[in-house]
């Protein structure tokens, strides 16, 4: 497998975790400290360094919002300065419906924060809990043994030699690249039919402003409030659309679009510094992959992804992080298979919702609908994350982190030690 030139910044204090994470963003971390918070030994590692900006549409759905509630984590939020959202507008054409997002007992409404807050408030969480984190430090692969379980993973650097880290399981969330999903050669369960292109920018909002989403034939649009007194303005077009009017540049094709959404909303926009960065994601279609194997498994992107469209993204990856936690916990085929299960149930309803938005196919006359069908398997799945018991929490001290779990599953032989010689994963793993 060819291997990058990769800046080796800091090395793992052991040579065996019980758990390694590929990737410590949203979906990393969090899948990190769940683990770390129910006693187990984890590794997360991630190119970038700690506190960085990636591309994000920010908008938290109410799953997300209950979520890092449950966690303890909504408050830092909260006090980070993260504005609360409290009605959510939907723009068809020159209608507007306005939904006030009542606060129940436990939520006071959604939050939007930038990912340079989020993702440090959950890799704190995680350190808190125990976990070690690497920041500026890549896998270069992975190491099977004879039978094809994956048994950890290679950090490689230019002019050393590389260091091999042992795990019961590695989890891959290292986004929509994989490079678990490769080297594992996770299969595509589904493939979604369509794509949208975004163009994200930002620009200043006054406090208090809440979500809003526009639409109009062939195009869409949001305002999302985030942290720093800036909101996050995106156009959104197909794909084809993308590739004919934006190549000769971002920043007059966003700004048309935002024109035919609504005069207002680009007026917002063009408040933004006239040197102010954009950025584009093309869009690609959807997919659901296999989720887990002889000592693997993936979660967020790199299991599930679905259009930006919905901005349901951070939600599946905390939620798909909570429920993996249950089975690697548990340890057994049965738990890992009941965990994708309930995974795909729900993948597949996000999926054929978002693909209803993105495909732009809709008129303003069934726009409204396709919005109310996704509407109502959010609903579904906050009813069902409600239902579910808190995850374990222990407390953190040396005495207190036991081994409570299992091996996970199809541990059917000693696990090998480092430098023995082993199969490449991606070419001897079992399915």
């Amino acid at each position: 497998m060819t291997t990058n030139a990769i800046s080796l910044m800091a090395s793992p204090r052991r040579g065996h975790y019980d758990a390694i994470v590929v990737g410590a963003r949203c979906a990393g971390a969090a899948t990190a400290m769940l683990l770390a918070r129910a006693g187990l030994k984890v590794l997360a590692i991630d190119r970038k360094p700690y506190g960085s900006d990636t591309l994000s549409t920010h908008a938290l759905m109410r799953p997300a919002v209950m979520q890092l509630w449950r966690w303890g984590l909504l408050e830092p939020l909260l006090k980070a300065g993260t504005p609360l959202i409290e009605t959510t507008t939907f723009h068809y054409g020159d209608n507007e419906i306005t939904i006030p997002l009542a606060p129940g007992s436990e939520l006071p409404g959604l939050i939007a924060p930038r990912r340079t807050v989020l993702d440090r408030i959950l890799v704190d969480a995680a350190r808190k809990a125990g976990a070690e984190i690497l920041h500026e430090v890549a896998v270069g692969d992975l190491f099977a043994d004879t039978r094809g379980r994956v048994r950890g993973i290679e950090i490689r650097a230019a002019g050393r030699a590389a260091v091999r880290v042992g795990a019961d399981i590695v989890v891959g969330a290292d986004g929509i690249g994989s490079l678990v999903a490769k080297c594992v050669d996770a299969q595509p369960l589904r493939r979604g039919v369509v794509s949208a292109a975004h163009v994200y920018g930002y620009a200043p909002v006054e406090p208090g402003a809440g979500y809003h989403w526009y639409f109009r034939d062939g195009i869409a649009g949001s305002f999302i409030p985030t942290n720093d007194g800036l909101a996050c303005i995106v156009a959104s077009v197909p794909t084809g659309l993308f590739d004919q009017r934006f190549r000769l540049g971002h920043a007059r094709a966003r700004m048309d679009v935002l024109e035919a959404l609504s005069p207002v909303l680009a007026a917002q926009a063009a408040q933004a510094p006239k040197d102010a960065r954009l950025q584009a994601f093309r869009g690609v279609p959807g997919y659901i992959r296999q989720a887990h194997g002889p000592g693997w498994a993936l979660v967020g992107d790199a299991g599930f992804f679905r259009d930006p469209i919905t901005s349901h993204g951070i939600s599946d990856a905390l939620r798909d992080a909570e429920s993996l936690e249950r089975a690697i916990l548990d340890g057994s085929e049965a738990a890992f298979a009941v965990w994708q299960r309930q995974r795909d149930m729900i993948a597949n309803q996000i999926l054929d919702t978002t693909d209803a938005v993105a495909g732009f196919d809709w008129t303003l006359d069934d726009i409204g609908e396709r919005h109310r069908r996704f509407s109502a398997v959010l609903k579904a799945e906050v009813q069902a994350l409600a239902g579910q018991p808190m995850p374990t929490r222990r407390a953190h001290s040396p005495a207190s982190r036991s081994r409570t779990h299992r091996a996970p599953a199809n541990q059917d032989e000693p696990p090998a030690s480092v430098g023995q010689t082993l199969n490449r994963n991606r070419t001897g793993a079992r399915r």
